[in-house]
């Protein structure tokens, strides 16, 4: 059967249409999105304004027309932290409904970050033995441990690369002070979960998924995406820790310019670093392994586990 999953996300909208059935990997065949940083767009109140609304609504129309066109039987939509944080979230989730005819399923933190796991189960398989998987979207920093398909401990912290640039970093170049005040934040913050995951021991592997985790292990010198999805890629804490402070000492500019790095990711490439510095180091990580597949795939595999018996094979 063709789906196709609609992630609301902090960052972007993006449709990903996959040909799948239960026992077998979801087969990409078409993806759209649109770059909104709705956790840019948030004002004062912590409401998304007219203006990020209304780009949202367009965006999901433009979306579902893209998932009839592709011959999708089923969208599975759903929004994470920009939406679900927003002050005015009901209101725009029943715009959303009305205009598009969309019902967004609003995941709270700690199902993102139990879907992530399991997409990150079933890529590595149960021979990676007990995982640890860091997650940094545009809102929030997911964490999960454990052995199973369910995590142990799984935790959803407000340390998301567009929520803390936006917050933290307004200069351009970046003002040394404003470094030092963010890393600090980050690090308290990642500080009080910490022992949430070491009371079950250390993890057999450490996984990193999202596209700050594989920017990041891009610029410190694994391979491109063009080389595949089965090329195995790393960062380590060494690398990392010696990049922050070249990040930091870039214009904005000056980052999109990296390899792997987009125009409108490189604003919030730095506090993406910060975080992932920081978790690294907290948790004693020395090195990661970057996994293709994360959320998306995640509430993918999700609802083939849940299809009757035959269903698929019916469709």
């Amino acid at each position: 059967m063709r789906l196709g999953v609609l992630d609301v996300g902090s960052n972007t909208v993006h449709l990903l249409v996959v040909d799948a059935h239960p026992g077998a990997r979801p087969l990409p065949a078409h993806s759209h999105k649109a770059e909104l940083r709705l956790a840019e767009l948030l004002d004062a109140d912590g409401a998304i304004g007219p203006v990020g609304v209304d780009r949202l609504v367009s965006t999901i129309a433009g979306a579902v027309q893209a998932a009839e066109d592709k011959g999708c039987e089923d969208v599975l939509p759903f929004a994470t932290s920009a939406v679900r944080e927003a002050t005015n979230a009901d209101t725009v989730l029943a715009r959303v409904r009305d205009e598009t005819g969309v019902d967004l399923a609003v995941l709270n933190g700690e199902e993102e970050a139990r879907l992530t796991f399991l997409a990150a189960r079933r890529w590595f398989g149960w021979s990676a033995g007990k995982l640890l998987v860091l997650d940094i979207g545009g809102g929030s920093l997911e964490v999960a441990f454990g052995i199973d398909e369910e995590p142990d401990a799984a935790v959803s912290l407000p340390l998301g690369a567009g929520r803390l640039t936006a917050a933290w970093l307004p200069s351009d170049p970046t003002d040394p002070l404003e470094v030092k005040a963010l890393r600090r934040h980050v690090r308290a913050r990642i500080a009080r979960s910490v022992g949430e995951f070491t009371r079950f021991g250390g993890p057999d592997r450490v996984v990193g998924t999202s596209k700050t985790f594989k920017q990041l292990a891009r610029i410190a010198g694994a391979a491109r995406s063009t080389e595949g999805l089965y090329v195995q890629r790393v960062l380590t804490r060494k690398a990392l820790e010696e990049w922050v402070p070249k990040l930091a000492a870039m214009t904005v500019e000056q980052r999109g310019d990296l390899p792997g790095v987009s125009e409108g990711r490189s604003a919030q490439l730095l506090a993406g670093a910060l975080v992932a510095e920081g978790a690294m180091d907290l948790f004693g990580v020395e090195e990661l392994e970057i996994c293709p597949w994360a959320l998306r795939e995640g509430v993918i595999l999700r609802r083939l586990d849940h299809l009757p018996t035959g269903q698929a094979a019916l469709n």
